[in-house]
């Protein structure tokens, strides 16, 4: 077992299958025997450390040949066939293995953690998925901001905490935002501010970045973090903006905030690796000022045991349409609804659009939900595209989560939101940080 990372609490079904050279069929009938102990967390099997222990020391193999002992490093006790090893199959996700990232189990403390003292506010907030993820994870939230007034509604109606809608650029907006959080804070530090930036706006003139007018809103970020001086600071992202000039945006970002105080260390984490039904990729900067560990939340799940798409939106299939549950299937013309039924999976329906009008694996972790001047996902059973309400399920938002506004504008929020169950994770390797948890 010297391909097994010996530092982990817990361990999928596919590692064990890998490490012990058997299928994932005989460990899951290993688990339902009682011989191999497990929890389930967030609906998914986990191996305890001890249990793997215990069931490699007493396990027969298929040909009653009991196994008199290995430990965890892989040394043999009695020769048996179960020591066959086969390639552990890892994640490269935009070569992140070469990052500085200190990774944390977060599985153990995954389901219905307790509720939490520190507090965040969530800039370029849209709709709510890392306000909701950080909620999911305990947190106490104290404020969102954006400008966008259908994700504003959107935002009320799901959070109990205040929301301003306007213009981060705006001195009347930004002076609104601040006594809102120093009235919901009531004295008590600020833990956290986290937000998405865009970053088209970045160029370079001879070895400095030149200024542009969608960078500001980079720069508002920066301002409000050095004003209302965060303990921790999350920052999200495209991937792209890794390779943006170089990797001189992100050397400029780290070196940002550096500046500000804050030490800063940054991967790509994937959506699905935490329970959310999507191979979403994003860039996570997580930094702090008050000389704590940057933690970045540990991989659970492996490719073969990700959320699909047909898990997530099965039941939906033959639902009514239903205006308050976001759920209105779109009626096409039957030539284009042809078109779609005949798409092949993981394909888009125009050689123009390769993010839009994709259609999203039923077996699968889905494709990257977008919405692209109006070219949605198309299902992968159904001659239509996406609902919101399908849309919504596989950016892991529970269903009691209610968007606001015209379906056209409930794409686009879903579209532009971080998956709430990515937010989680990250939510919880920041009180992991704390010792919180």
């Amino acid at each position: 077992m010297d391909n097994l990372d010996h530092s982990a609490a817990y361990f999928g079904i596919s590692e064990v299958s890998d490490q012990l050279g058997i299928s994932q069929k005989t460990v899951r009938r290993h688990i339902a025997s009682g011989k191999l102990k497990s929890l389930k967390i967030g609906g998914v099997y986990r191996i305890p450390k001890d249990s793997l222990v215990s069931f490699i020391n007493n396990i027969e193999d298929e040909q009653k040949e009991i196994v008199s002992g290995y430990d965890l490093f892989g040394k043999k006790i009695f020769k048996n066939d179960i020591t066959k090893k086969t390639k552990k199959t890892t994640h490269n996700y935009k070569n992140n293995s070469k990052d500085d990232v200190n990774w944390v189990e977060i599985v153990d403390v995954w389901d219905k953690p307790k509720k939490s003292k520190l507090t965040f506010v969530d800039l370029f907030s849209g709709a709510g998925g890392i306000t909701k993820g950080f909620e999911l994870a305990g947190l106490k939230g104290i404020c969102g901001l954006d400008w966008f007034p259908e994700a504003g509604k959107t935002y009320r109606r799901n959070f109990n905490h205040p929301f301003v809608e306007g213009d981060i650029k705006s001195k009347e907006k930004k002076q609104e935002f601040y006594e809102t959080v120093k009235k919901g804070l009531n004295g008590k530090a600020l833990n956290l501010v986290a937000g998405g930036f865009p970053c088209q706006g970045f160029s370079m003139a001879g070895n400095r970045i030149v200024d542009d007018p969608r960078n500001s809103l980079y720069k508002e970020l920066l301002d409000i973090v050095v004003r209302l001086q965060p303990e921790f600071v999350v920052c999200e992202n495209v991937v792209g903006l890794r390779s943006m000039l170089e990797g001189k945006v992100e050397e400029k970002i780290i070196n940002d905030f550096k500046e500000a105080g804050y030490s800063m260390n940054v991967t790509v984490l994937r959506a699905a690796d935490y329970s959310v039904p999507q191979k979403r990729d994003r860039v996570i900067f997580i930094g702090n000022r008050i000389n704590k560990m940057n933690l970045h939340p540990k991989a659970f799940l492996n490719p073969s045991e990700y959320v699909t798409t047909g898990e997530a939106i099965k039941d939906l299939m033959n639902k009514s349409a239903d205006p308050d549950f976001n759920h209105v299937p779109t009626k096409h013309r039957s030539d284009m609804a042809q078109k779609m039924l005949e798409l092949e999976e993981g394909k888009s329906l125009y050689k123009g659009y390769s993010d839009a009008w994709k259609k999203c694996p039923w077996d699968e972790a889905s494709c990257t939900i977008k919405e692209n001047h109006g070219g949605v996902n198309i299902h992968p059973k159904l001659p239509r595209v996406l609902t919101a309400r399908e849309m919504a399920r596989i950016q892991s938002f529970p269903d009691n989560f209610i968007f606001e506004g015209p379906k056209s504008k409930q794409l686009v929020q879903l579209g532009n939101a971080v998956p709430p169950l990515l937010a989680k994770a990250i939510g919880l390797a920041i009180r992991k940080a704390y010792g919180d948890i």
